[in-house]
């Protein structure tokens, strides 16, 4: 069974998050990148689900229809790059001492691989070490600032140095941002494409393949379901796989899917969550099993019926 979320934590680490989805894509052709689908969903809105953990979710770009509810922010001037659209966002983050949390999560709205898990990775790598920004980096050993857990003051003292030096953060590389702050960095040990952005529409169509690739597919139309009914629920894909395969075998093929609609709605009546969606598919396999054993007896004997 896969972790719930809780909002505003991972593991013990409260976090805010600023999403920066509002560059140009001009390797696109100009294309509204954020809205692109990928498996069915914006990659915005994959993005989000990533760090849905987050207390705040800022997104810095034109607001839009997202799969959960997040606030917005915008560089001024519009367009002024990666640097001067996280001042934006960490800028409207700000709050009165101390109610807010002291780690930012910054990610780009173009990561289609992102998972809840690499987000905790970073927070834990933070936490753990003597580091004031904790980076993703790719198979090729590059830093990827844009996939990044960032304490918050020093966050802030390195923009504001950088705006009086400079003048304001428009059009400035992401680089002088990082070579001014203690650096952890991490790749993810599960999923090396967790750091992959779509960039271009060869990107586009490589996310595509593969996410209907065998030990993905899976996963990735579960939670694009979840996405679009609203669902907030992790559940043991196994047990409901193996009542389908019962009910499938033991009764009838068409058994299946209805079986599994059936434990979906009595588990909503008790009240949802994963423990009632076991619950109701432990009856329902049961059934499926006595079902099974009974046919079995009746072809094994069958001059005793009746």
């Amino acid at each position: 069974m896969t972790e719930a979320a809780t909002p505003g934590r991972r593991g013990d680490i409260a976090y805010d998050a600023v999403v920066l989805a509002g560059g140009a894509a001009r390797r696109l052709g100009g294309a509204d990148k954020p809205g692109v689908r990928v498996g069915g969903r914006a990659l915005l809105d994959r993005v989000l689900a990533a760090c849905a953990g987050a207390r705040d979710t800022l997104v810095v770009a034109e607001p839009r229809p997202t799969a959960r509810p997040v606030g917005w922010a915008r560089e001024d001037p519009p367009g002024g790059g990666p640097l001067a659209a996280l001042g934006a966002g960490v800028r409207a983050l700000d709050g009165p001492a101390g109610t807010r949390p002291d780690t930012v999560v910054v990610l780009s709205a173009d990561l289609p691989f992102l998972e809840p898990r690499t987000v905790r990775l970073l927070l834990d790598t933070l936490a753990g070490q003597d580091a004031e920004a904790a980076l993703l980096t790719d198979g090729e050993g590059r830093d990827q600032p844009l996939v990044a857990a960032y304490r918050v003051a020093p966050l802030r003292r390195v923009l504001d140095a950088l705006t009086r030096e400079h003048g304001a953060l428009t059009g400035l590389p992401l680089r002088l941002l990082t070579r001014n702050l203690r650096l952890a960095r991490r790749t993810d040990p599960v999923d090396p494409a967790a750091s992959f952005d779509c960039d271009t529409w060869d990107d586009i169509a490589a996310a595509r393949s593969r996410i209907r690739e065998h030990g993905h597919v899976l996963d990735e139309w579960i939670s694009a379901a979840k996405d679009e009914l609203g669902i907030d629920l992790d559940v043991d894909t196994g047990v409901l796989l193996d009542l389908a395969r019962d009910a499938a075998h033991g009764v009838a093929r068409p058994a299946a899917p209805l079986t599994t609609f059936l434990v979906g709605y009595a588990a909503g009546r008790a009240g949802g969550g994963p423990e009632a969606v076991a619950a109701a598919a432990a009856k329902a396999a049961a059934l499926a099993n006595r079902w099974a054993e009974e046919a079995a007896a009746a072809d094994a004997e069958p001059g005793d019926a009746g």
